[in-house]
């Protein structure tokens, strides 16, 4: 989808992505091994009483979701940026469901513009656990 096809408020629904504790664990170990991550005994005694998932990957997992949508096709040049913050802990074996929306549309030249992309992911619980706004490069209709 080019950039000028895309409308500010456009929503799109991303699938459900259920956080493996094996994949989490080995996540951690890669790129974010504190023990909160990756030492289930430590985090017993922590006042979340069990692991909880590195932050990037739990976004990682719903953007990978994103992705699928496919919404900018061969339009989408690259990435430009990201902001993500982080509201409540996700644990292993939570559901987490996203909701995207396109926010504003920046023409940057003749080619391409700035399609920012604003995700809200929530948990099994209805709890809003990070949100993530994601400049996104996009091919303009010449």
């Amino acid at each position: 989808m080019y950039l000028d096809d895309l409308n500010p408020n456009m929503e799109i629904d991303i699938p459900e992505v259920i956080i493996d504790k094996e994949r989490m664990i080995e996540f951690a170990k890669l790129y974010d091994p504190i023990p909160l991550h990756c030492d289930e005994e430590y985090a017993k005694s922590t006042r979340f009483g069990k692991l909880i998932a590195p932050g990037v990957m739990s976004f990682m997992a719903v953007w990978a979701k994103f992705m699928e949508n496919d919404i900018f096709g061969d339009e989408l040049i690259a990435g430009k940026s990201t902001k993500i913050e982080w509201f409540k802990p996700v644990f292993a074996e939570d559901v987490l469901k996203g909701k995207a929306r396109i926010g504003s549309i920046t023409r940057r030249n003749a080619y391409n513009g700035i399609a920012e992309v604003i995700i809200d992911v929530y948990n099994q619980h209805g709890e809003l656990v990070l949100s993530d706004i994601t400049e996104s490069v996009v091919k303009y209709r010449v």
